[in-house]
């Protein structure tokens, strides 16, 4: 039952919790001890409360999930983690995260409390609504940013392109993921998800080139505009790593039909990892050493 409920929370999904160290990185405190310290224990709490959506959520498409190719392996869906259980460890849970998040820092406690709100929400309702499904999962990514800043006191400094950023970078990740499952589901789509009823091929393909081009363009501007950056410009030596990711996980979507788990993506494609790692050193050193 333990293993059962560890594989529900989804350990592997909250490698998208690392944004939250995004205000430490980019508002140069990654060597500040008690600022990074104060980081590492938002994100264990905030894997704690999105481990809690993703059992709220299982809950929610039990009987959906029984009838997906994949899905119906999941330990609630497949028997392996009894209902009540998930519901004791869903209400436990937030009860423990959330007040210790008011402790770390109030405006992140609210922050917190307010991911979990939203995504609660999308799990019963706002996830059946078309567009608007993505929308949420992108507000998700901007508050895991959002949850960072207080954390670090990066409030008059953390620069708002990056929010724009993350928004547009999930909203390529959410509408591939649709496309992913369109995909791959076919004529049963409909029966998984009621959104996908709404959506087609060509609808998704446009939206992902619209999303593509203005993330990679959003981004291009921050490396030169944002006020806390070096002023030489060294930052826009980052942007060729940005544009390989991007391109390669559309690479990934359009020609290897994945993007239905960004996380396996993340774990299992080794170039896409290696650039990643390029780029979180060239920001390194250009924020911190060629500035």
């Amino acid at each position: 039952m333990i293993v059962g409920l560890i594989k529900t929370m989804r350990p592997k999904q909250w490698v998208k919790n690392i944004v939250i160290f995004a205000p430490l990185i980019f508002d140069v405190k990654l060597f500040n001890l008690h600022y990074t310290a104060q980081t590492v224990a938002g994100f264990a709490l905030l894997c704690l409360v999105s481990g809690t959506v993703y059992i709220i959520n299982d809950l929610a498409d039990i009987e959906k999930d029984r009838q997906h190719p994949k899905k119906r392996n999941r330990p609630l869906a497949s028997g392996q983690l009894s209902t009540g259980a998930a519901i004791v460890a869903a209400v436990l849970i937030p009860l423990i995260a959330l007040p210790l998040g008011f402790l770390l820092h109030p405006v992140f406690g609210m922050i917190l409390t307010g991911y979990l709100l939203i995504q609660i929400a999308y799990s019963f309702w706002l996830k059946n609504i078309v567009i608007i499904d993505v929308m949420i999962i992108a507000a998700g990514f901007l508050l895991r940013v959002a949850a960072g800043v207080p954390l670090v006191n990066a409030a008059q400094r953390f620069s708002p392109w990056l929010y724009t950023c993350m928004t547009l970078l999930a909203l390529l990740i959410g509408f591939g993921k649709r496309r992913h499952e369109l995909v791959l589901l076919k004529e049963n789509a409909n029966s998984h998800r009621q959104s996908l009823q709404e959506y087609n091929l060509p609808l998704l393909d446009h939206i992902l080139s619209i999303v593509t081009a203005s993330t990679l363009l959003a981004y291009a501007l921050y490396t030169f505009s944002a006020p806390n950056l070096p002023p030489n410009h060294a930052m826009m030596l980052t942007i060729p790593f940005v544009l390989y990711c991007i391109f390669r996980y559309l690479y990934l979507v359009h020609v290897k039909g994945m993007g239905g788990a960004p996380e396996e993506i993340a774990f299992s494609d080794r170039p896409l990892q290696v650039t990643f790692v390029l780029w979180g050193l060239s920001v390194v050193i250009a924020m911190y050493f060629l500035g």
